[in-house]
C-alpha cells in the first residue's frame, strides 16, 4: 500500500496476487478448472457443501426435517473444500454454475433435480415437505421477505465488512467504517423485529430463521471475523435472545456440525451419511485412528 491515490485504469485487468486471504480461489471467469466427478451416496438427497454460514442453513434444514419424521429428507453430505478449489471441479459446476456452496441434488424422483443458492434450497425443501413455511399467506409472505432480506443483506456482512475487517491484505479505514455502519444497521433491523416477535416471521420458526441465524447468530456471539467487541454485538438484546433460543434446538446443534472442518474436533463431522455418524464419526473419534 502506498500514499499515492488510486486511479482506475481505462480497462481493468486481473492481478492474481491481489485479493487478500482468498486470492488463490478468486477469479473473474466462471466454469470448471479441472475434471472431477462428484461422489453419490445412497440417500435421496446429495449435498455438496462446507459449514460456512450458507452451508449450515441447509444442513440445519435437513436435520430439522428429519427431526419432524420426514424420512424422505435423508441425505449424504459430502465435503467441498473451497480453499482447495473443489467448487471448480466439473461435477460441482454441473450442479452450481456459480461455483459456490452449498449445492444439492434431489435424486428421489425419476430424474435428478439440481438446486443451487442456499435460499432456493431452503424454499425447495420447504415446498417439497410442506414444513417450516407457513400456509397462511400473511405469515408465509413475512417468512419469504426475511429470507430474501438475508440473501440481500449478508453480502454486506461477509464480502463487505468481513473481507475488509478480517481478510483484506491491509486495513482501509473508509471501507471498514462503511461496512461496519451497514452491519450495525442490519443488526438493529433484526433487533427491532425480534423485540415483538419470537421468530422472524412471527410466532412460527421458519426457513427465514434458518437462513438468518448462521450469519447473524454467529455474529451476535462473536464467532465470525473476531468482531464482536468492535461491533458491540452484546447491545442487541433481542438478537441475543433469538440466537440462544435457536442454538438450543437439537437439529440445529446437529446441522452446524455437518461438513465442519474447524473448531472443537467433537463438533466436526466432515461427512454425514447416516444419523449414527454424529455419535461415531466426529473428528475427535476418527482423527486418532488416522
Amino acid at each position: 500500500m502506498t500514499d499515492t491515490p488510486y486511479v482506475p485504469p481505462k480497462v481493468w485487468t486481473w492481478n492474481k496476487e491481489n485479493g487478500g486471504q482468498f486470492a488463490s480461489i478468486n477469479r473473474p471467469i466462471a466454469g470448471p478448472t479441472h475434471d472431477k466427478e462428484l461422489p453419490v451416496g445412497k440417500h435421496p438427497f446429495q449435498l455438496y457443501s462446507l459449514a460456512t454460514p450458507n452451508g449450515v442453513k441447509v444442513t440445519v434444514m435437513l436435520e430439522e426435517l428429519l427431526a419432524l419424521g420426514h424420512k424422505g429428507a435423508e441425505y449424504d453430505a459430502w465435503l467441498i473444500k473451497i480453499g482447495n478449489g473443489d467448487q471448480f471441479g466439473s461435477g460441482f459446476v454441473e450442479i452450481n454454475p456459480n461455483s459456490k456452496i452449498p449445492a444439492l441434488m434431489d435424486r428421489s424422483g425419476p430424474e435428478p433435480i439440481r438446486i443451487f443458492e442456499s435460499g432456493s434450497i431452503l424454499f425447495y425443501l420447504a415446498e417439497k415437505f410442506g414444513a417450516f413455511l407457513p400456509k397462511d399467506i400473511k405469515a408465509r409472505t413475512e417468512a419469504m421477505s426475511w429470507l430474501f432480506w438475508q440473501m440481500g443483506s449478508a453480502p454486506y456482512l461477509g464480502g463487505g465488512f468481513g473481507h475488509f475487517y478480517a481478510y483484506a491484505p491491509f486495513k482501509i479505514e473508509y471501507a471498514i467504517d462503511r461496512f461496519a455502519m451497514e452491519v450495525k444497521r442490519q443488526l438493529d433491523v433484526l433487533d427491532r423485529r425480534l423485540a415483538d416477535n419470537e421468530y422472524l416471521a412471527g410466532k412460527e420458526y421458519t426457513i427465514a430463521d434458518m437462513a438468518v441465524w448462521p450469519w447473524y447468530g454467529a455474529l451476535a456471539k462473536g464467532l465470525v471475523y473476531g468482531a464482536g467487541e468492535f461491533l458491540s454485538v452484546q447491545d442487541y438484546k433481542n438478537v441475543q435472545r433469538w440466537t440462544d433460543q435457536i442454538a438450543q434446538r437439537p437439529a440445529v446443534k446437529r446441522g452446524r456440525m455437518v461438513n465442519r472442518v474447524s473448531g472443537d474436533p467433537a463438533s466436526q463431522l466432515h461427512e454425514r451419511h447416516d444419523a449414527s455418524d454424529f455419535e461415531t464419526k466426529t473428528q475427535d473419534k476418527v482423527a486418532p485412528a488416522t
